[in-house]
């Protein structure tokens, strides 16, 4: 896959185009993909991606306290390329580039710079200053610059359409195993191992306190989770809490992100750290004493293990 941060060197034969954020590159997202493989192989051309370095809500609202991202920037850029992107834009949104019209985009961008061959859009496409870009009026410019233009309908599973949304949803409320449904991946969280109060370690559950890597990534909600561990190459089961740790804190905006790590020893802080979630255990709670809390944890482990044995994700 060609990676490109600016449209100069740009250059791709009959270039099969498709446009968006793609946040989670979700099953929508992956039958978009595949459409666009079609195509390029229908007409002897290559499949491009143009999506953005910052999220367009960032320009257009630039508060951004309600962002919560499926994917960081370097997890899309992997997943395109797993699932055998020719060409991936990431192109800087900014002020200037968001006061584009649409038909300004077709003609400066697809058109003059990309030379765009076919181009294919989701169910819902909207694009351009005001998002007047719908699909009736990109049909239209389609017409007047010769290219080909696709809609696809929206993917069903389960009798229910996949949206970035619905996964985002689905996280928040704990439901691990139907957002990794709908992504068709496990759903991950990069980060960085940093100091904690060592109350794990204390009660014979040592933790490892993780700060995620991009502050507008998406965190599941408070509860116990049964995840895979990624760490220095080798890959370890776990069981990880988020949440406030209110046998122990009062504090009810004090979110930790801490993850015990199985059959393991060894001092990780200030390691980069790989979280794949399989699936939820329970709800966070508070324990009347420190050996209910223990004797809870205990049988987490056990549920935990049940759970990352039944995993069948591959990815």
């Amino acid at each position: 896959m060609k990676l490109y941060t600016s449209l100069e060197q740009f250059k791709a034969r009959k270039p099969v185009v498709t446009i968006g954020t793609f946040d989670g590159v979700h099953l929508g997202h992956q039958k978009v993909i595949l459409r666009l493989q079609e195509f390029a192989r229908q007409h002897e051309g290559e499949t491009v991606i143009f999506t953005f370095h910052t999220h367009p809500r960032l320009v257009t609202a630039p508060d951004g306290s309600n962002l919560r991202l499926l994917t960081t920037l370097n997890e899309k850029i992997n997943l395109f390329e797993k699932y055998g992107i020719d060409h991936l834009i990431i192109y800087t949104f900014d002020k200037s580039f968001s006061e584009l019209t649409y038909s300004e985009f077709v003609e400066k961008i697809l058109v003059e710079q990309i030379k765009t061959h076919c181009l294919v859009v989701g169910y819902d496409h909207k694009f351009g200053k005001n998002r007047e870009g719908g699909f009736d009026y990109l049909k239209k410019c389609a017409e007047k610059h010769k290219f080909e233009i696709e809609r696809l309908d929206a993917l069903l599973v389960d009798e229910d359409s996949v949206s970035s949304t619905k996964i985002r949803n689905a996280l928040e409320n704990g439901q691990i195993e139907k957002a990794n449904h709908y992504l068709g991946y496990q759903f991950t969280l990069h980060g960085t191992v940093i100091n904690g109060k060592q109350l794990g370690r204390k009660l014979g559950f040592p933790t490892a306190n993780i700060e995620a890597s991009d502050k507008f990534k998406i965190i599941p909600g408070y509860g116990v989770y049964a995840v895979k561990v990624e760490l220095s190459g080798a890959e370890y089961n776990g069981m990880l809490n988020i949440g406030t740790r209110p046998t122990f804190n009062n504090n009810a905006d004090n979110r930790s992100i801490e993850v015990n790590i199985f059959d393991f020893e060894g001092d990780i802080y200030g390691k980069e750290i790989t979280l794949k979630f399989i699936g939820k255990i329970r709800d966070e709670q508070k324990f009347e004493n420190i050996e209910m809390l223990v004797s809870q944890l205990v049988k987490d482990k056990t549920t935990a293990l049940s759970i990352l044995s039944k995993s069948t994700f591959i990815f």
